[in-house]
């Protein structure tokens, strides 16, 4: 019978191939970091946010989760 992975293993599995995986060069993030501009319109923005996702997406990291909003409604009687 198998043996189960445990979490340690499966974290370890993917770390590993992780690592395996060579770093993003700076011309291929300045290059990823252009497109991202390039599909914004040539659009004024931050291009170091520009060039963080793309340093994300060349890495393979997941997206940040952008924090949700939460709204109060408040009733005022008068």
């Amino acid at each position: 019978m198998p043996k189960a992975k445990t979490t340690s293993e499966s974290t370890t599995r993917k770390l590993r191939k992780a690592a395996a995986k060579p770093a993003p060069t700076h011309d291929e993030i300045a290059a990823r970091a252009y497109q991202i501009y390039q599909e914004r319109g040539y659009t004024p923005g931050d291009p170091m946010q520009d060039w963080l996702q793309a340093e994300r997406e060349l890495a393979g990291a997941p997206k940040p989760k952008k924090a949700t909003r939460k709204t109060k409604v408040v009733s005022i009687a008068a």
